[in-house]
């Protein structure tokens, strides 16, 4: 069985100092930056509105959830950072390899989210718990959708990889999908810093 192990990318595969993706993709990673910026300014006015809010909210989420979101979101984006670097690389099975392995760990996402709401819900933490628990589930419910977005993309950038869309001077679509992932895993890297570690 071939390994997996991350390739080093041939040399001249790559134009050094080239954007990866494409135009379209960057407009829209730059309206989901513009979005959720405004999203933590709504964060941070509210906190400091409402700090003792804010710390004993903290207190009451569910850290592990938040920690394995986390594990999923970073392990996910290695995966299809590999699939790009075995393209790059010539490496068109091993490629597709790594993006449905990135697929099946962006899965464990929206399942993670799904089962730390219904512990919330057990909890007695809803949206009306508090204004901290109204901005935190705007803002995780904001980024789960995309999420889902991400997700639908790696089924579609997935059919047309194992269509033979894609090969090593031409996958535009691989990058533009690994742009947008890594964009949303910072996302969830600054929400999880705001909600489940700083309190």
């Amino acid at each position: 069985m071939t390994s997996l192990s991350m390739p080093a990318p041939a040399p001249g595969t790559a134009d050094r100092g080239r954007i990866p993706g494409n135009h379209g993709i960057w407009a829209g990673i730059t309206c989901e930056f513009v979005e959720f910026a405004v999203l933590f300014i709504v964060y941070f006015v509210a906190r400091a509105h409402f700090p003792a809010d804010f710390a004993a909210g903290a207190e009451r989420l569910n850290t592990l959830a938040g920690t394995a979101i986390t594990l999923v979101m970073i392990t996910s984006s290695f995966f299809i950072a590999c699939a790009v670097a075995s393209l790059r690389a010539g490496q068109r099975r091993r490629s597709i390899a790594w993006l449905s392995l990135g697929l099946v760990t962006a899965l464990g996402y929206p399942l993670a989210k799904f089962l730390e709401f219904r512990w919330n819900m057990a909890a007695g933490i809803t949206g009306e718990s508090g204004i901290f628990f109204t901005v935190y589930y705007y803002l995780t419910l904001t980024h789960l959708v995309h999420v889902f977005w991400g997700i639908l993309g790696m089924l579609w950038v997935l059919a047309r990889h194992a269509a033979g869309a894609y090969d090593a001077r031409d996958h535009a679509g691989l990058e533009a999908l690994a742009s947008y992932w890594h964009a949303t895993d910072i996302i969830w890297l600054v929400i999880f810093s705001f909600f489940y570690v700083l309190g």
